[in-house]
């Protein structure tokens, strides 16, 4: 039976809380800034090459201060914060109800700041503070696709593979959502939205589909030509590539198209409380949310990134987030997964 490692296990898994298991693992490091200044610590799911122009332009602005950046997948960042009390000052992080149940669970501190044209819906009280959207879009070959019409619904999607199993069996790609918080968290707002994503997801599982920790594994996937779709990539990771890569065609389905948050919180055992207040403080800002937008996301800032495609739908940060962490829901979401890509 394919995936077969993705299905050990699986139940058990779910109903844990995502990263308990193990200890925190960081997949990169780098320092912005004078070595001798002192660091203000941040712990984000964030590309480091996507991030780096702004966290440059941070410490360029304040010679006195520098950035220790590690960078961790979103299970990992949670399981960091949430399971081992790790010191850091800033967390960012695009998974949304993780970040909301940290919020909630009492460890992310109270942050007043007065930032105009921040919509209410990028904010919850002052703990959370959205600081870009991501749109999350489905990419695709051009080589790949041929003479194929160009999709552009799911349903569209889905009558593409249907009918053309042969291209593009092996060669459809999405999250693990026992890997991925984000991963997890798109397949519940899926779920929630459209009837016919589980019949999407059922074609991919007849497709052979390939599960992958993050957009970015994806991504090379498709540059390098062993897969040819990738379903729900967040769209900052592919902005990098598309204009010295052709073959790249992104896909913004005409049904809707989600737009995922990261957020940024200042943890309760922040080691320098002020320094992550000044850091959050200009990643709110115009110089920054330009800077986002031209190499990481859309900005939530009026006026500092391009318009959004009209069928993008903001997923709120509130709450609510915290019904998608429910152990009972994460069971069942994960096992109709796994029946739907995982079958004989």
């Amino acid at each position: 039976m394919r995936l077969a490692a993705f299905a050990i296990g699986l139940i058990g898994l779910a109903l844990s809380v995502p990263g308990q298991a193990a200890a925190w693992q960081p997949e990169a490091e780098r320092i912005f800034g004078s070595p001798d200044a002192p660091a203000i610590q941040v712990l984000s799911v964030t590309d480091l090459a996507a991030f780096s122009p702004v966290l440059q332009d941070y410490v360029n602005r304040h010679p006195d201060r520098s950035i220790r950046y590690v960078q961790a997948s979103s299970t990992q960042v949670y399981t960091a914060i949430h399971d081992e009390g790790a010191q850091f000052d800033l967390v960012i992080s695009s998974a949304m109800d993780l970040q909301m149940k940290l919020a909630n669970d009492g460890l992310a501190a109270s942050v007043p700041l007065s930032v105009a044209g921040l919509p209410d819906w990028a904010r919850w009280r002052d703990q959370l503070w959205g600081i870009a959207l991501e749109p999350v879009v489905t990419l695709a070959s051009r080589q790949a696709l041929g003479d194929l019409p160009v999709p552009k619904t799911r349903r569209d999607l889905i009558a593409l593979l249907r009918e053309n199993p042969d291209r593009f069996r092996g060669k459809v790609a999405a999250y693990d959502p026992l890997v991925s918080g984000v991963g997890y968290f798109l397949i519940a707002q899926d779920d929630q939205v459209s009837d016919g994503f589980w019949r999407l997801a059922e074609v991919m599982g007849r497709l052979n589909a390939r599960l992958f920790c993050c957009s970015g594994q994806m991504i090379t996937e498709l540059r390098e030509g062993r897969i040819a779709i990738a379903y729900n990539v967040v769209a900052s990771y592919a902005a990098r590539f598309r204009p010295d890569d052709p073959d790249l065609v992104q896909l913004a389905f005409e049904d809707y198209t989600f737009a995922i948050i990261r957020s940024a919180l200042v943890p309760v055992n922040a080691p320098d409380p002020e320094g992550a207040r000044d850091l959050l403080g200009y990643l709110l800002s115009d110089p920054a949310q330009r800077l986002i937008a031209d190499s990481a996301g859309v900005a939530l800032m009026a006026g500092t990134g391009p318009a959004p495609v009209p069928q993008l739908r903001p997923i709120r940060l509130d709450a609510g987030l915290l019904v998608y962490d429910d152990r009972l829901r994460r069971a069942g979401l994960l096992s109709e997964w796994r029946a739907a890509l995982i079958q004989p």
